[in-house]
């Protein structure tokens, strides 16, 4: 668990936005987004299997890196994205907000964490202007946004122990997969994105 976590603030926000937010999402009253920014480092993924003869798998090299923020909806498991291989900084954010507003009529309210680049006044007046809520998770709490749990298998199923030759490719298949998660994946993605969500105010600490 993060050391700053504060688990007190956590089952408040749980308690009192998550859980009346999800309740309403899943009645169709709102559209409920889970927002969170992925840096894939064009690299080497470990990855284990049990084999009788040790493999070596190429890795990459360099420090090319190709961001994706991704906004994924509670209900249908679809992520909304948008991409670059330079930076994630709030232009994207206000881009991903303009575009959720486009494709979606009902009100709109998105988890997101404190980074400095989602919570400035461009986006806070991106958000007023489109009529979005945002939902700032309390400081270190990886374990209450959904969308984290969603990079973690991305990464395994595209690039653990995989060697991928050029940046493009390794773009187009993160990007391919990601594009179509809540299709290709539907029944991983019913597991991952669900109600359940971990604390850490019962667990001892070592």
């Amino acid at each position: 668990m993060p050391a700053k976590a504060d688990t007190k603030k956590q089952k408040e926000f749980l308690d009192n936005v998550l859980k009346p937010l999800i309740e309403k999402a899943n009645k169709g009253m709102v559209e409920l987004f889970f927002m969170d920014a992925s840096h894939f480092v064009m690299g080497g993924v470990v990855g284990r299997l049990w084999c009788r003869v040790r493999l070596w798998v190429k890795t990459g090299s360099g420090r090319q890196r190709y961001n994706v923020l991704g906004a994924l909806n509670f209900v249908t498991k679809k992520i909304e994205t948008v991409c670059n291989d330079s930076y994630i900084t709030a232009t994207q954010v206000v881009e991903m907000l303009e575009k959720l507003a486009v494709k979606y009529n009902k009100p709109i309210h998105i988890i997101l964490d404190n980074a400095r680049y989602q919570k400035c006044a461009l986006v806070f007046e991106a958000a007023k202007r489109l009529g979005i809520t945002l939902e700032y998770l309390p400081s270190y709490s990886p374990n209450l946004n959904l969308i984290e749990r969603v990079w973690k298998f991305v990464k395994s199923e595209v690039l653990s122990a995989a060697y991928i030759d050029t940046f493009n490719e390794y773009c187009k298949r993160i990007f391919g997969f990601v594009e179509n998660i809540e299709i290709d994946n539907a029944e991983k993605m019913t597991s991952l994105v669900t109600e359940n969500f971990q604390l850490f105010d019962d667990c001892k600490v070592a």
